[in-house]
């Protein structure tokens, strides 16, 4: 069934990706319909509805803090609707397409400016199509690298985003991250809002400290507890 004219244009729509809730339907959209006059470029689009019943609104872009001047596409949105990837070939990249992804507090929050994932993620080939998994602990996405077998066309690669719990970078997690933690108890410093994945809820509170616990370094020289009889 196509979606109808209130979310497609003549000018061209592609890449959706729905929201967990089905609430929000993101996609990119091409041409005029970007602004008058402009090019035929790609940039990131958003419908919402009330409910999965009801028809879905009038799309709305996701302005200038979030689309550039050239090429936006291929949103994934983390399933709390608090994070969105996507590729750009927007300047400050490695390559011609790098994949980039912004954040927001609350749904009731505006993004954030979108920032590079960086020579870790993104290479000097085209980075392309990013999905974030349902639990945002895997970024898959389709590198043009070498050491794949599709050549230019990409392979399906995959990261993992992983929590920075190691807080005074000594190589362990121990008790002393608990206690640096512990400092900025119902605070919202960014450091330490580690839960839920991948980039916090903006409180430091007892999600933070279960999620750090789960790393906490156990010493192989610590006896053991005695069993009981």
């Amino acid at each position: 069934m196509n979606v109808g004219q209130t979310v497609n244009w003549e000018g061209g729509d592609n890449c959706p990706n729905i929201s967990a809730d089905g609430l929000s339907l993101y996609f990119a959209s091409s041409g005029s319909r970007n602004a008058p006059g402009a090019p035929r470029w790609y940039n990131l689009w958003v419908a919402t509805r009330a409910t999965t019943e009801d028809d879905w609104g009038t799309p709305k872009n996701l302005g200038p803090s979030i689309n550039s001047p050239l090429i936006d596409s291929c949103p994934s949105i983390s399933a709390d609707d608090l994070s969105l990837y996507f590729m750009s070939n927007r300047t400050g990249g490695q390559g011609e397409f790098d994949i980039w992804m912004t954040s927001r507090v609350t749904k009731e929050h505006d993004w954030s400016p979108p920032v590079n994932l960086g020579p870790v993620v993104n290479s000097s080939a085209n980075d392309l199509f990013p999905h974030i998994s349902a639990n945002g602990s895997i970024l898959y996405f389709c590198p043009a690298m070498p050491g794949g077998f599709g050549g230019l066309y990409g392979d399906i690669w995959q990261v993992s985003i992983l929590p920075v719990v190691d807080f005074n970078g000594d190589g362990i997690v121990d008790s002393v991250d608990v206690c640096m933690m512990l400092d900025y108890w119902h605070t919202d410093e960014p450091l330490y809002d580690i839960a839920p994945m991948p980039f916090g809820d903006g409180i430091v509170d007892v999600k933070d400290l279960v999620l750090l616990a789960e790393h906490l370094t156990i010493k192989e020289d610590e006896p053991n507890e005695p069993d009981l009889p």
